[in-house]
């Protein structure tokens, strides 16, 4: 794959998690997060995007959020689970992904807020449409994602570079 082809990053948010006596990192779904997990992955599949790499954080919340939308999806990208996502800053999380190697195309990041809507907001210098006023609107609520594109290798990831595709979160 060429590096002038465009790369698609799909920044995902955990769905809604639930509050049990647990440490922070061991917390799971609730079961409108389960919900809202399956009905995103079923958006990341009517987006037409072929995934070629998950990285995910290792908290249990993301790890279930990430194993309910990939049951949706056509194709099953290889999974790494990152340490370095969980409760990252968005700088934090352009370091993770200007390590992803060239071969991989399409992206996609099952993280934390604030570190996932940060990273959308610093990424996108454009957008299409709509949906930065929606992104805006909305913030980016449990089970939220956020398309963007950019031309380049990962490691010429920055802030500005891209171009927010799309958004989407599940319904109140």
């Amino acid at each position: 794959m060429s590096v002038a082809e465009p790369r698609r990053i799909v920044l995902f948010r955990h769905a809604k998690a639930d509050w049990p006596q647990v440490s922070d990192h061991e917390r799971p779904l609730a079961e409108r997060g389960r919900m809202d997990a399956a009905v995103a992955g079923r958006k990341l599949a009517d987006s037409d995007i072929t995934l070629d790499l998950a990285l995910c954080s290792t908290a249990i919340r993301t790890r279930e959020t990430w194993k309910l939308a990939v049951h949706e999806l056509a194709h099953r990208p290889k999974t790494v689970y990152e340490e370095r996502v969980y409760e990252a800053s968005p700088g934090e999380l352009i370091a993770v992904l200007n390590e992803t190697p060239d071969d991989s195309q399409n992206v996609v990041l099952i993280g934390h807020n604030p570190g996932v809507q940060g990273l959308a907001e610093i990424l996108a210098g454009s957008a299409e449409g709509d949906a930065r006023e929606r992104m805006s609107r909305r913030g980016f609520p449990a089970a939220a994602f956020a398309v963007l594109s950019f031309t380049g290798s990962w490691k010429s990831l920055e802030p500005g570079v891209a171009t927010l595709l799309d958004y989407w979160a599940p319904s109140e």
